[in-house]
Parts: structure tokens; C-alpha cells; sequence
């Protein structure tokens, strides 16, 4: 599973953090007694994963049944797990189309498992960094059609990137290539509570890249220049809940929003 010999086995990785957290397998020794350290000292991170996680469901199934999405480019895909973007929406529209883009070397090494399209549809998979538009828009127009609406996912990635004009910019960018009519699903962790700043701090000072957590003004400025799908930037679990709307925390870990370009 690791020739690549850029999988690191000795410092926590966030994708395989974060796959731990959600139950998965594909991570190592290092990986769990970071997840755990985390979840000592922030009991609630095992929720945070699994509720952004939910908002990825809520916001495909949003884009697909409701926007009329078909086609998506998921860019920080993660290691494969339950509900990835191409199985959501081609559930719902099997002839939709979905690049994904990662480039953790594991993440790489599984992606066969996102690459298994019904036949009506059809997913691809770029090897590349998020600070490489013009890599990963060249390559995502070999199976996206730029002439019609696109759905950009960018979940849990913008904390990749510690610095925060980059990170904008390159939204502006991704954002700049699609047409009127495409969307940006966006959601990260924020730096609005104390306890999950200290554990993520904690994790920063022993993984191989570490995490930058800002706050939800920040990040509802990369909405800029687009339409937000009401409820507008919330706490993850406030999006479009399917049942009776959550009693928001005193606390907000993460926050998500769906913007549309005009």
C-alpha cells in the first residue's frame, strides 16, 4: 500500500487523520495515536469529521436534485469512504460526471475506488495540488464541459493552505474558470473555539503539514462575488439539516455554505 516513496509513515498525515476519525482503515500507527491525542483533548473532533462529512451529502444532493448539477470537480478529495461525491450525485443522476483532485500519495493508491462510475456517468482522478490551477482546470477539462454549470467542491482544504490571501485567490481563480450557473461548496474548521484550537495546535506541532484554522468571517469571504444558497455560511449542522433545525452550539467548530455564480 505504501511504495509511493512519498508516504511518510512517521508523522501524522490529515487524510489519514481524518479517515480514522470517521472509522476507515486506511491509515497507520502514527495516524490513530494522533486521532486519539486529538480526541482527548477535543472529545467532539470525531464529529466535526462526521458532520462535514453529512454537509458533503446535504450539498451534492442539493447541487444535483435541485441546482441541476451534473458535473463536479471535488478538489482535496480525501481517502474514499461512505457517500463520495460521484456516488451521491449519480444516485440521483447517473449521467453525472466528477473529477476529483488530491495529492496525498495514498489517497492516489486508492483511487480506483473513486473511479468506479455507473456507465451512464463517468469520475477521473488528478494527481495534483490545490496551489496548481492551471494543472488541475487543464486537466478537469478533459472531462468536464466549461460551457456548463460546475460544481467546485473545496471541503476541509483551505486549512491545507496556511497562508490566507493564497487561499482566496485561488478560490477566485477556480471560481473564474466556470460558468455562470456553477457553484462553490465550501467548508472548513474555525478558530472560534478555544479547545479545538489547542488540540489542532497540539497536532500542528507533530504532523507532516499542518492545519490553519480561521474564522468563519474569513471564510464566508470566499463567497465573494456569488450568489449564497440560503441558509448562507453556518455551523455545518445548520445547512439545509434534514429534519428539524439543530439547536446551533455555543461553540462552532466548522462552518459550510453553497455560493452560485451569477
Amino acid at each position: 500500500m505504501d511504495a509511493d516513496p512519498r508516504i511518510d509513515r512517521t508523522k501524522p498525515h490529515s487524510a489519514r487523520v481524518w479517515d480514522y476519525l470517521l472509522g476507515g482503515k486506511d491509515n497507520y500507527a502514527v495516524d490513530r495515536e494522533a486521532g486519539d491525542n486529538l480526541l482527548r483533548m477535543f472529545p467532539d473532533f470525531a464529529q466535526v469529521a462526521r458532520l462535514q462529512r453529512e454537509f458533503l451529502r446535504r450539498a451534492v444532493t442539493y447541487l444535483v436534485a435541485e441546482a441541476g448539477i451534473r458535473q463536479f470537480l471535488d478538489i482535496g478529495t480525501g481517502l474514499p469512504t461512505a457517500d463520495n461525491t460521484h456516488e451521491v450525485a449519480q444516485r440521483i443522476a447517473p449521467e453525472s460526471r466528477i473529477v476529483y483532485v488530491d495529492n496525498d500519495p495514498l489517497v492516489l493508491v486508492h483511487a480506483r475506488a473513486l473511479l468506479a462510475s455507473g456507465p451512464e456517468g463517468v469520475t477521473d482522478y488528478i494527481d495534483a495540488d490545490v496551489r496548481d490551477p492551471g494543472t488541475i482546470l487543464e486537466g478537469a477539462a478533459k472531462t468536464l464541459d466549461f460551457s456548463q454549470p460546475i460544481g467546485l467542491m473545496m471541503l476541509s482544504i483551505a486549512g491545507q493552505v496556511p497562508d490566507s490571501d493564497l487561499v482566496a485567490d485561488l478560490v477566485r481563480q477556480y471560481v473564474a474558470a466556470l460558468p455562470s450557473g456553477s457553484h462553490l461548496a465550501l467548508s472548513d474548521g474555525v478558530n472560534a473555539n478555544p479547545a479545538l484550537v489547542e488540540a489542532v495546535s497540539f497536532y500542528n506541532e507533530r504532523a507532516a503539514f499542518p492545519y490553519t484554522l480561521r474564522s468563519p468571517e474569513q471564510l464566508a469571504g470566499f463567497f465573494e462575488g456569488l450568489e449564497l444558497v440560503e441558509p448562507g455560511v453556518v455551523s455545518t449542522p445548520l445547512w439545509r439539516p434534514p429534519g428539524p433545525q439543530q439547536t446551533p452550539s455555543a461553540m462552532i467548530n466548522a462552518v459550510c455554505g453553497v455560493g452560485r455564480k451569477p
